[in-house]
């Protein structure tokens, strides 16, 4: 009696024990663990942020009233132009106002060229200084939620030419990435915040 009651008790306890390991086991596939993979869209991050839309609002006033100054300084031009004509070609006074004219030309242009250089360099001091801002912001965000890797995820926008192609294929890496958390929205969340608290100041 005691030997068929230990051989019962030892085939329950292996029925449980093999229950259980199907549970865990069904549970463990039902629910995969969660992903410590990041990624961020830079392209998201610029485009929606405040502080780069107000950045481009003052490049857009700068860039208006530069205009404006060449303008006025063209139609100063253009009039001693019409004033050249009315004097005798050869004269010392003729020679005197073409002088003035072609002086004032390549100020003008020189003028252009200069804000046109100071512009790509402050665009570009701009840019490095808020994309190593944001890559601080995304490090500290990983930390936070524990991912041990983040990926700069921007899609492409199509129809591109066809150079804008194949810069396409060499730099969008990641193609899939369902179950990865996406810092995008709260990194821009935070840049803006410390933007407000550095106007502030």
């Amino acid at each position: 009696m005691n030997i068929r009651a230990k051989t019962v008790g030892i085939l329950l306890g292996v029925v449980a024990l093999f229950a259980t390991f199907q549970y865990g086991y069904a549970a463990s596939e039902s629910a995969p663990p969660a992903s410590k993979i990041g990624i961020v869209s830079i392209r998201t991050v610029f485009n929606t942020s405040k502080r780069h839309a107000q950045y481009r609002a003052q490049v857009l006033q700068a860039q208006s009233r530069a205009r404006a100054q060449l303008d006025d300084m063209a139609k100063d031009i253009d009039a001693e132009e019409a004033g050249l004509k009315a004097l005798k070609e050869g004269t010392a006074d003729y020679m005197k106002q073409l002088q003035t004219i072609l002086k004032k030309r390549a100020d003008l242009n020189g003028q252009g060229e200069y804000l046109k250089q100071q512009r790509s360099l402050e665009d570009k001091n701009w840019m490095e200084a808020l994309y190593q801002e944001t890559l601080k912001i995304v490090q500290a965000v990983a930390k936070e939620k524990g991912l041990t890797l983040v990926f700069e995820r921007t899609e492409p926008e199509f129809p591109v030419s066809s150079e804008e192609l194949m810069m396409t294929f060499s730099t969008h890496k990641v193609l899939y990435a369902e179950g990865c958390v996406d810092l995008t929205q709260e990194v821009v969340a935070r840049l803006d915040a410390t933007g407000s608290a550095q106007s502030q100041k």
